[in-house]
């Protein structure tokens, strides 16, 4: 028996290349892989799968002699493994294209593209196609509940299910599209490389300000994917946003089925969900907010694509349990809820606060934010952040290693928004106003420095 192909992973330990990792090594590859800061929970999730992590970026890793070297998006010229894989002219492959050109090659690709809402819609999908039997493989920048992991190959559709729109032997795969930039030697989006079969095109706004001079240049990268889309294929698109219209009017091949208007899919204020004016059923759920009720159409769009009846999809969906870090709950003390959340752009901000709002009612919600993503702390946004958060009763910003100042950016706010530099006194602050009753949302896209359990503890004295 020969042995197995030998993939090493440079940065494994972020959410894409963990997930890359976890399906190779479910098809067979031998996976090791090196990163800056080896630790929990990446680290044990890979290590339990049986990959060798390696800490730092040390040459003597080319002893491992990998088939090929795989390239996460961290890694930069400089970097001194990377120049002695390229001095010795060894093979590598950015991430997403030795998964499409290995792993996605023979699938039928679902991928789901868009400024927000991109996890939430993926695991969505991927577990409508899972409800339906269709045994689908996902690459999910999260954990979705239901799944309880980030990635799998998957398989084929059971015998059960009588799907496969694709033939028999039809196997499908979800992927989070994303637009950032693919490696330090390919500044293509990394959506370009997945050819999938059915695309979601979520919303579009200017974001990721280190990569993207203006909306006009992550346009031209979305069509870019428009145009990897086959004529027997399907593009779902945002029938609200006039970007995604510019996009589709630069060419497109295929057939488009818009969600959010009445052309196409739509859904009113009981939730009953149509299609071209047709009434499909309604979707019953636990889920707040507007953005989610479009992530679910364009959701439902796409698996009907993959041979899923929408009244399927609708019953996968009431069993649909969100994503870590979605509106989750992190915790209850003395009458005060803590939410964990993502939300890190103006949009995504001002719809988790309104979606909360309509959950609670008159409850007081206190808004606790990070401006952690690389957009955020250039202060390309700071001028929308007052107006995000105007459904909030009082607004708690971390002020720390930003470009900017934070207290200024919210002075319009007045004495409704507290600005610390300091984490401590942030909780202090926190800990200080909440009351009884009261809602805290904690908004970020990274750690936030554990601010979620040493809140609730402060909350408990």
């Amino acid at each position: 028996m020969s042995k197995p192909k030998h993939i090493h992973i440079l940065g494994i330990c972020g959410t894409f290349m963990g997930g890359i990792a976890a399906i190779a090594k479910q098809s067979g590859y031998r996976v090791t892989g090196c990163d800056a800061n080896v630790y929990p929970p990446m680290s044990t999730q890979l290590e339990a799968q049986g990959i060798e992590l390696i800490e730092g970026w040390g040459v003597e890793q080319l002893e491992l002699k990998p088939d090929v070297f795989v390239i996460g998006n961290v890694v930069s010229r400089g970097n001194p493994l990377m120049e002695e894989i390229l001095n010795r002219n060894l093979p590598y492959a950015s991430g997403p294209q030795w998964l499409a050109d290995t792993l996605l090659r023979d699938k039928w690709v679902l991928g789901v593209a868009g400024t927000h809402g991109k996890t939430t819609t993926t695991s969505m999908l991927a577990w409508i196609l899972e409800h339906a039997g269709l045994n689908p493989g996902f690459l999910i920048g999260g954990v979705p509940q239901n799944f309880g992991i980030s990635a799998r190959i998957g398989g084929l559709p059971s015998p059960a299910s009588g799907r496969g729109a694709g033939g028999e032997g039809q196997s499908f795969f979800v992927i989070e599209a994303d637009e950032y930039d693919t490696a330090f030697f390919d500044k293509r989006s990394k959506f370009v490389h997945y050819h999938p079969r059915t695309a979601i095109l979520n919303n579009l706004e200017f974001d990721h300000a280190d990569i993207f001079p203006d909306l006009a240049a992550i346009e031209t990268q979305f069509h870019h994917l428009v145009r990897t889309v086959p004529g027997n294929g399907l593009v779902v698109c945002n029938g609200r946003e006039e970007s995604l219209a510019r996009v589709i009017q630069r060419g497109c091949w295929t057939p488009v089925e818009k969600f959010g208007s009445d052309e196409g899919w739509n859904i009113d204020a009981s939730d009953q969900v149509s299609l071209n004016g047709k009434v499909q059923g309604t979707l019953k759920w636990n889920l707040m907010g507007e953005h989610n009720r479009m992530n679910a159409l364009a959701a439902l769009a796409a698996a009907r694509h993959a041979g899923v009846p929408v009244a399927q999809g609708l019953a996968a969906l009431a069993e649909f349990k969100n994503v870590k870090r979605r509106m989750e709950v992190r915790g209850t003390v003395n009458g005060i809820t803590v939410y964990d959340d993502f939300a890190h752009h103006p949009t995504a901000i001002d719809t988790t606060v309104a979606g909360l709002r309509h959950k609670v009612g008159k409850a007081r919600i206190l808004a606790v934010l990070e401006p952690r993503s690389n957009t955020m702390k250039l202060g390309v946004m700071k001028d929308a952040l007052p107006g995000s958060l105007k459904d909030a009763d009082l607004v708690f910003c971390y002020g720390a290693n930003l470009g900017w100042d934070a207290a200024a950016s919210l002075a319009s706010l007045g004495d409704k928004a507290v600005v610390k530099d300091d984490l401590g006194l942030l909780i202090e602050a926190i800990a200080g106003a909440a009351k009884p009753g009261d809602q805290i949302l904690v908004m970020s896209n990274g750690g936030f420095g554990g601010i979620h359990e040493k809140l609730l503890q402060r909350l408990a004295q």
